[in-house]
């Protein structure tokens, strides 16, 4: 889980604060003491967790703190706020030339994923019907061209390419130009890396930039490299004046010292984040967002615009009165999944839940695809009768669903049991919206139990 080390420290002090009918200096002092070596350990870059603290302990101490009937909530709001501000604010869009094509010139080290996120940004602006073309300049890194063409011809986006033998100024200008010639409004340029920043890097890069005069120039960092990658961001920036950040595998990043510390460090903000391999699991970078899902008050805005892109509403109304009725079948479920899928990794939405992270069926569970696929091979192992009838399932069908499915007996069992559990806790759950939220409690209550989703 992204910042899950820092998330887990800072809600065990804000916890505590929580309590407190009234602050003084001293508790305020001992908090942020405690915030202090929960960001060092992070990997936040040293000044930026000195200022950031200074900051917030200027404001914490003010009278309006003291003063507050909650003062502990006052407290973590300006946390929150700094938090947001220490990430750059706001969300800053890709930019857009008033003249297309918009020319974006993707830079950085070897290894980074700079030529998958340059795959994952052409599907991003395809989804916004875009037209971009990916150019293919990194000719000394083996199979790199090849591997555009493979992820161009996945994603249905075209790749200019003119081979290795070309110099890449020449293939970015000639891109360019195809771009112009052929409607494109994105050019994505791929450029090549290296395993350190040197000269011959830099002056190649400097090269292609004075040749298209991009409109964006994005480095691609690895996240999970900490103060590495800020250092990385630094270099580049002062030789190339960057215009933003893609940070990659942030969602394996459990400390977020890179996210936290690249904007105060070179002016720089993120403009993309990648939460995961596949290839649309790349997202705007919302400071405010991240900044809630660290305090653990969740990320329900991205949650929401997941489910929109993601799931079919008339749809969705029909399967959320089955589920309330309890009428929901193993060919609902079937569909159900599917769409749920697209929204991306299950254990990724839970964690855009607020609160999720004291929801111990929530914050322990793991989902990968294989147990999904498991699940779904046991469900197109039934008939259509026994998926609309779920009652018919007795012990014969049950070994010859086993059988079909490559499952064992007690996998299929186990499997029905938890899909009638999940039944009767989405009757439940449908009465979350009432006056008295009983369907959440019930949730929360559930899971405490040891409750298990059936996949």
């Amino acid at each position: 889980m992204a910042f899950e080390g820092l998330s887990n420290r800072l809600q065990s002090v804000f916890s505590k604060l929580r309590t407190k009918g009234k602050l003084t200096e001293e508790d305020v002092t001992a908090a942020l003491r405690e915030v202090r070596l929960a960001l060092l350990e992070a990997d936040v870059n040293f000044k930026v967790v000195k200022e950031f603290v200074a900051k917030v302990k200027e404001r914490a101490i003010g009278q309006e703190v003291m003063k507050s009937f909650t003062p502990g909530m006052v407290v973590i709001d300006i946390v929150n706020k700094e938090l947001t501000a220490l990430m750059g604010g706001t969300n800053s869009k890709l930019a857009r030339s008033n003249k297309p094509p918009t020319v974006i010139m993707m830079v950085g080290l070897q290894g980074a994923g700079k030529t998958t996120s340059s795959g994952k940004l052409s599907k991003l602006l395809t989804k916004e019907g875009r037209r971009p073309l990916l150019v293919a300049c990194d000719i000394y890194r083996p199979a790199a061209i090849k591997q555009l063409q493979v992820l161009g011809e996945q994603l249905k986006v075209p790749v200019f390419a003119m081979g290795d033998q070309v110099s890449p100024v020449e293939i970015a200008k000639a891109g360019l130009k195809h771009a112009e010639d052929h409607g494109h409004d994105y050019v994505i340029i791929d450029t090549a890396g290296r395993l350190h920043i040197d000269e011959t890097l830099m002056q190649e890069l400097r090269d292609i930039h004075a040749a298209i005069e991009p409109d964006e120039v994005l480095l691609v960092v690895d996240s999970m490299t900490g103060q590495d990658a800020v250092n990385v961001a630094e270099n580049f920036h002062q030789q190339l004046s960057l215009t933003g950040v893609v940070l990659t595998k942030l969602d394996g990043d459990t400390r977020g010292g890179a996210a936290l510390s690249v904007k105060a460090v070179t002016g720089c903000p993120i403009k993309f984040a990648a939460m995961g391999e596949k290839l649309d699991a790349l997202e705007p970078f919302h400071p405010e967002r991240m900044a809630s899902r660290i305090l653990g008050m969740g990320d329900m805005l991205t949650l929401i615009e997941k489910a929109q892109s993601g799931i079919d509403a008339e749809k969705a109304k029909e399967m959320e009165r089955k589920m309330r009725t309890a009428e929901f079948t193993f060919e609902d479920f079937l569909e159900q999944m599917e769409q749920v899928r697209k929204m991306g990794p299950l254990d990724q939405l839970f964690e855009m839940l607020p609160g999720a992270n004291k929801m111990k069926g929530l914050k322990d569970m793991k989902v990968d695809d294989k147990q999904l696929t498991r699940v779904e091979s046991i469900v197109k192992s039934m008939t259509k009768e026994e998926k609309l009838h779920p009652e018919l399932l007795n012990h014969s069908r049950r070994k010859r669903i086993a059988a079909g499915s490559g499952n064992s007996l007690t996998d299929v069992n186990r499997f029905i049991k938890q899909f009638e559990d999940m039944k009767k806790m989405m009757k439940q759950f449908s009465g979350m919206m009432g006056p008295k939220g009983k369907g959440m409690k019930g949730l929360k209550g559930k899971l405490g139990k040891g409750f298990k989703f059936p996949f």
